[in-house]
């Protein structure tokens, strides 16, 4: 891409915990993270499962569209070696997305507004992990509303959004939030 616009995240407000028991009545942490989008719900989901639009902010690569229930599709994770594949199990659109990343439940539910489209997304996530998939899922629905918009500031995932200096502040905002701490390898030493 070219003609890469600066970007600086705001503050660390896109994203909360839910807590919940899973059946052996161990603790569960979803996390959840909305972002209120200038954007028509069907532009949204085209961002959300065209594999174009997704190599463009989202942690995977996608090899099929996600936009159709039964659909079986590669993700790869950026920046690692890892390739799951996914079936996706509920798809309508433009309303609600369901499918697994990995160990990960994706559920995509985008809300029509006046002016746009509310995204909200939920993610199971272990706990010591919580505040890192916030900072990383807040860049990128940043990312993904600076694409929409026509000036895209460039994909930020993986080891690359981890050394980004405002993945590192909004990791320690969401740590603050949701009282975990920061394992020690995730921060700038």
């Amino acid at each position: 891409m070219t003609n890469l616009q600066p970007y600086t995240p705001g503050p660390a407000n896109a994203a909360r915990v839910q807590k919940d028991r899973g059946p052996n009545n161990e603790e569960k942490w979803i996390l959840v993270v909305v972002k209120d989008l200038r954007h028509s719900p069907e532009k949204v989901w085209q961002a959300i499962t065209d594999p174009a639009h997704l190599r463009e902010w989202a942690p995977f690569d996608a090899d099929g569209s996600l936009g159709a229930a039964g659909n079986k599709v590669n993700l790869t994770t950026v920046g690692a070696p890892r390739v799951t594949e996914t079936t996706v199990t509920r798809a309508d659109a433009p309303e609600l997305l369901e499918y697994k990343w990995g160990d990960f439940n994706m559920r995509w539910q985008l809300e029509a507004l006046a002016e746009g489209t509310r995204l909200t997304l939920w993610t199971n996530i272990p706990r010591p992990y919580i505040a890192m998939g916030a900072a990383g899922w807040h860049i990128c629905f940043d990312v993904m509303d600076h694409l929409l918009s026509g000036n895209p500031v460039g994909r930020i995932t993986g080891p690359e959004a981890m050394n980004f200096e405002g993945w590192q502040r909004l990791n320690a905002e969401y740590s603050l939030q949701f009282g975990v701490e920061t394992p020690k390898w995730a921060s700038k030493s």
